[in-house]
């Protein structure tokens, strides 16, 4: 099939973007790298009156160290991430997390900032972000606001982006020397989409215990304190990893759902991240 008719702007600002956005009155679609939306329009699944192509906005390509956390352009690609063009803040997560994006052509198009836009239940940046305390930045014409990941993503393929606001760029707090993590999705073969997902990270100096469950039927699942999963053993290190009943009963206590395939593979999931995290 064929993408429906559609006009196509390609502003060189934020303002502009927005200001285009709020005159198509929610009939307009931004575009950077075209991963997801470019197929949806193929086959019509969304038909727009008009494309708002934002790469050609130069602080959305940029990635800049605040001191405390990195800030990321919402074009800086997949690829970018995988090969060190840009700041890490995260001791390597997020450059893992990149490189087991579907395949390199899709990574050196696709966009952080259109995975989280997309909201994709089994994309790994809402999930991976949401467990590193990240902040996304948006653009509209009232100025620019922050909201965490956590928040951002508030359903299956639904965010708190306003029809006539850009998502700007996200911000990372930078880990600490100690900090330990651990990531594991579950997919049938590379380039697949998750069908379970997990995202933990340890940062004992920023007193941080966090658990992202993504891959759910619903935006992905945190657990802000998630110490109960994390028994500790004398001098701060982690026990064994819990019980696979043990895990199984935390993550039917903070609403992961569905036939017992799925809950078990969820199940497996956390355990291997936590896994990760215990590692030295």
């Amino acid at each position: 099939m064929k993408a429906a008719p559609f006009d196509y702007e390609r502003p060189a600002t934020l303002a502009g973007a927005a200001d285009l956005l709020r005159r198509a009155d929610g009939d307009a679609k931004v575009v950077a790298g075209g991963q997801s939306l470019g197929p949806m329009l193929n086959l019509r699944l969304t038909t727009p009156r008009l494309l708002v192509d934002v790469t050609g906005i130069p602080e959305l390509r940029r990635a800049t160290d605040e001191g405390d956390a990195v800030v990321i352009g919402a074009c800086v690609t997949h690829a970018d991430i995988e090969d060190g063009r840009v700041p890490d803040a995260t001791r390597g997560i997020m450059s893992r997390v990149a490189r087991g994006i579907a395949y390199r052509a899709v990574r050196n198009r696709g966009t952080v900032g259109g995975s989280l836009a997309h909201a994709d239940p089994s994309a790994d940046w809402p999930t991976c972000l949401a467990a590193l305390g990240a902040e996304a930045r948006l653009f509209g014409p009232n100025g620019t606001r922050s909201i965490p990941i956590a928040q951002f993503v508030s359903g299956v393929f639904e965010t708190a982006l306003a029809a006539d606001e850009v998502l700007e760029a996200v911000r990372v707090p930078k880990l600490s020397a100690r900090a330990r993590w651990g990531f594991h999705k579950f997919c049938r073969k590379t380039g697949k989409f998750a069908e379970a997902m997990t995202a933990i990270l340890w940062d004992p100096d920023r007193n941080v215990r966090r658990a992202a469950i993504g891959a759910t039927d619903s935006r992905p699942i945190v657990i802000g304190d998630a110490r109960d999963a994390m028994d500790r053993s004398r001098g701060g290190a982690f026990e064994d990893p819990l019980s696979e009943h043990a895990v199984a009963t935390l993550l039917e206590g903070v609403g992961v759902g569905g036939d017992a395939y799925s809950r078990q593979i969820h199940v497996v999931s956390f355990r291997r991240a936590l896994a990760q995290v215990q590692t030295p």
